[in-house]
């Protein structure tokens, strides 16, 4: 016995052809309306009862007053209540005595790491390592333009070098020697700061040199050259180079000065977090025993 043919109900096309091949008019399925609508109505609720529309200044508030910046700053709030007591002891304790307070000390690195991450790594790298050639100091060597013990980084820090809007900053201007000195004299001056801490470009004028960097440059960077901490002039015999220490970088610097500039952070920081990222910084490596 045969089965009967099932007469399939036509469905209405939506009168859109491609390449004769035409698109039925079916309807969506209801879950998906009403999810549809459900996602509407909780996105207009959502709306007016937080932030929300943009305008010229500002977005709605929303009735419910809710604001991801107040609750950031309540949880802000909350930490920096919880770590008074610490941040109290770290602001008043000695800078030389926080390393004999095994708790203090641990808070200090921790959350001067922090600081750090925040606020220097833009310059010195999220490493400390520094940017090389750039006039950004590796912080993890130890060699130090204006001292290395914590009280020296403490001061740094606080007051900058170079800022013109801190009285105590740091400051130290090197002369652009390209105007007072002939270009025979500069190349003679750069083989013979190469030579201190190597090979010198070229030897023959090395002897010639020594005698314009004595009548020059010994009274910021010693006889020897091995620097002054008073006066930020770094040591050039220890092969470390803020700029570059190939003969056309030191030929540069020679002929037109260098003026790095490092803010002061006293107005930006509080005295815990400037004692703490200088705790972290003594602490990477380079440090030097306290003054």
């Amino acid at each position: 016995m045969s089965k009967k043919p099932v007469k399939k109900e036509e469905v209405e096309t939506t009168g859109h052809s491609w390449d004769g091949i035409e698109e039925y008019n079916n309807p969506l399925p209801r879950w998906w309306l009403w999810t549809l609508y459900a996602c509407i109505v909780w996105a207009v609720g959502y709306t007016i009862a937080y932030p929300a529309w943009p305008m010229i200044n500002s977005a709605t508030a929303g009735v419910l007053g809710y604001s991801t910046r107040g609750e950031v700053a309540a949880d802000i709030a909350a930490v920096e209540k919880s770590n008074e007591t610490i941040n109290a002891k770290l602001a008043s304790v000695e800078l030389g005595e926080i390393a004999a307070d095994p708790e203090l000390e641990i808070y200090a690195k921790s959350a001067g790491g922090a600081v750090f991450r925040t606020w220097c790594a833009q310059c010195h790298g999220s490493g400390a390592a520094g940017v090389q050639a750039s006039g950004y100091p590796n912080l993890l060597d130890d060699d130090w333009l204006w001292g290395g013990s914590v009280e020296a980084i403490h001061a740094t820090i606080s007051h900058g070098i170079r800022t013109e809007t801190d009285d105590d900053t740091r400051y130290s201007e090197m002369p652009a020697f390209g105007e007072m000195l002939e270009k025979e004299e500069i190349s003679q001056v750069t083989n013979f700061v190469m030579s201190l801490s190597g090979t010198a470009q070229d030897a023959s004028m090395v002897e010639a040199g020594a005698v314009v960097f004595e009548d020059n440059c010994s009274s910021c960077h010693m006889e020897d050259g091995a620097g002054d901490r008073e006066q930020g002039a770094p040591n050039l015999t220890d092969a470390i180079w803020l700029y570059g220490g190939s003969y056309d970088k030191l030929v540069e610097t020679i002929t037109y000065s260098r003026y790095g500039v490092m803010p002061a952070w006293t107005e930006r920081l509080s005295e815990a977090e400037l004692r703490a990222v200088a705790t972290y910084v003594h602490g990477l490596g380079g440090g030097e025993a306290s003054e």
